[in-house]
């Protein structure tokens, strides 16, 4: 009679619970990590702006022998 009981196929609800549980763990490691990287990625997306910046003012420098004027967009 026990092998009638478990010859029905499917998922227990302790395996399903541990099943979330480990999901949860793994969940838990893993977005403090990736909230890091993203904040690494603004970073050097930032740095590279501001490089691009700092190479398009040398330019207009190196024509112009002047660096462009400061204007105020208000």
């Amino acid at each position: 009679m026990l092998n009638k009981l478990r010859s029905n196929k499917g998922f227990t609800l302790i395996e399903l619970l541990i099943v979330v549980a480990i999901i949860g763990i793994l969940a838990a490691i893993a977005i403090p990590q990736f909230s890091a990287y993203r904040e690494k990625a603004y970073n050097a997306a930032s740095n590279s702006d501001l490089k691009n910046w700092k190479t398009g003012q040398e330019a207009y420098q190196a024509d112009f022998q002047a660096y462009p004027a400061a204007y105020d967009v208000h």
